[in-house]
């Protein structure tokens, strides 16, 4: 590994990110809250930073894989550290352990929370928040890999580390273009939704910050009551819709918006993830009216719940631990499963599920007729081997960081439900969990050490486990 490489494209990655906090000290100055002192002092802060580590190294820089692992996550944790900083100087949020978790909780989609009272934070605040969740969503690695070969600096072993799934599809030949498109997509989305958002009654300010928690599948809301504030079924269903596109492959919707949206349902993993979401909606609905529930309230809800969960988002509209202990179960199912690969979504993906169903069905078959092949196929192509056992490896690590995160945080002495279901929002990038974490409740209860542990637990799960965890192995470090 060159640290000297690394450095400079992490101190490129702080001057971009410092400077994208100046549209927080704009939307502080229309306002006049009085937070843009505090902002812009630490945007200069962030850019000085990034200034200096530029300097350790000049001229054409070529990325090693090493390289590309060791940038993303060390620029992972210093955007995290980075983005505190408004919270820490304008007095948002006092303690540097919240702020950090607020800040990883942005950067990587996750939308957990230790705020209590949301309204009363400064409007240059709320929307740096919610920034930090668009560029998190769709990575502001696979966005820098569309300005850094302007600067001699290579993108492909970047991509490969922080592109979500099993494999980094490129959808034209160059990775510059293909960020490009991928950001051109995600824009497209954002302002739609924009626009629907304020045509259905949602003050604007309201409906960007909105609109960067959905499209990231972030969750982080300008309300305490999350999408429940808004008492409007019109702004649940655009709500609804784009979560579920978000969750859904970015390139499945370039190929849509170029004219071929039969590549949805020729997706063997869009129809997975499709079916599992309709089924969650219907069977959900089904215990809600079993309970007495209206229909139009009962299917609403479920829907919202169900795509809010599956696609990792977050956001809330009714308390579903309130709900059904199966519907209860069900929504941790799809919290472990998450979005699809190539989304801005988090958790397994669906398609790693779908392999490892395929993976448990022909060893079924082994054990009747042990001399037969049984390629496992997706899409038509068979799956090579080294392809299922990487899915398999990702599905023992994401269990035992599970494990371990679970009794670390049963050890500070939170009870079982709270302790897992914690871990398994912030690991799968969720936010809201069941017990004290439920969509009612935030984190702020937490302690310090626990916050810490699901600080880390949101950056690796964010880029999928492997990218981080080989940072620790031998191998990573020897010649």
């Amino acid at each position: 590994m060159n640290p000297r490489t690394v450095f400079r494209i992490v101190g490129t990655l702080l001057l971009l990110l410092g400077a994208s906090m100046l549209l927080s000290v704009g939307i502080a100055l229309i306002y006049g809250d009085g937070d843009a002192l505090g902002i812009a002092f630490s945007a200069l802060i962030v850019m000085a930073t990034g200034s200096l580590l530029v300097l350790l190294k000049r001229g054409k820089v070529d990325l090693t894989l090493r390289d590309g692992f060791a940038v993303v996550s060390l620029g992972w944790f210093c955007m995290s550290l980075a983005g505190s900083l408004p919270f820490l100087i304008t007095g948002a949020i006092p303690t540097f352990t919240e702020a950090f978790f607020e800040s990883a909780s942005g950067f990587t989609t996750t939308g957990a929370s230790i705020l209590t009272n949301i309204e009363s934070l400064p409007h240059g605040i709320l929307f740096w928040r919610s920034f930090t969740h668009w560029v998190g969503g769709m990575g502001i690695i696979v966005f820098s890999i569309a300005i850094l070969p302007f600067l001699g600096i290579g993108g492909m072993q970047m991509f490969k580390a922080e592109s979500p799934g099993p494999t980094a599809d490129k959808l034209t030949p160059r990775i510059k273009s293909t960020a490009e498109i991928l950001w051109g997509v995600y824009v497209l989305f954002t302002v739609c939704e924009v626009v629907l958002l304020t045509l259905g009654g949602m003050p604007l300010f309201d409906s960007a910050c909105h609109a960067f928690g959905t499209l990231a599948t972030g969750g982080f809301s300008t309300k305490s009551a999350s999408i429940g504030y808004y008492d409007s079924a019109y702004i649940h269903w655009v709500i609804i819709v784009f979560m579920f596109l978000a969750g859904v492959s970015f390139n499945l919707h370039y190929h849509a918006l170029r004219g071929q949206p039969k590549q949805y349902l020729q997706s063997p993993e869009f129809r997975f993830f499709a079916s599992i979401i309709i089924a969650a909606v219907l069977a959900m609905t089904a215990l809600r009216l079993v309970e007495g529930d209206p229909l139009e309230k009962s299917l609403r809800e479920s829907a919202f719940t169900a795509v809010s969960i599956t696609t990792t988002t977050g956001y809330a509209t009714a308390n579903f631990e309130a709900w059904h202990p199966v519907a209860q179960i069900a929504l941790v199912l799809l919290m472990i499963m998450g979005g699809m690969a190539g989304s801005t979504g988090g958790g397994m993906k669906a398609i790693r599920i779908q392999l490892l169903m395929k993976q448990a069905r022909v060893e079924l078959h082994k054990l009747v007729h042990p001399q037969t092949l049984y390629p496992i196929r997706q899409g038509g192509r068979i799956i090579q081997e080294e392809i299922v056992l990487n899915v398999l490896a990702f599905a023992l690590l994401y269990a035992v960081l599970l494990a371990i995160g679970t009794l670390i945080m049963s050890l500070i002495d939170l009870d079982h439900v709270t302790a897992f279901t914690s871990v398994v929002a912030c690991l799968s990038n969720i936010g809201p969990g069941l017990g004290g974490v439920g969509p009612t409740d935030n984190y702020a209860a937490i302690p310090g050490v626990g916050k810490w542990v699901l600080s880390m637990m949101m950056i690796t799960g964010r880029l999928e486990i492997y990218t981080v965890l080989v940072l620790f192995t031998r191998t990573f470090w020897s010649r």
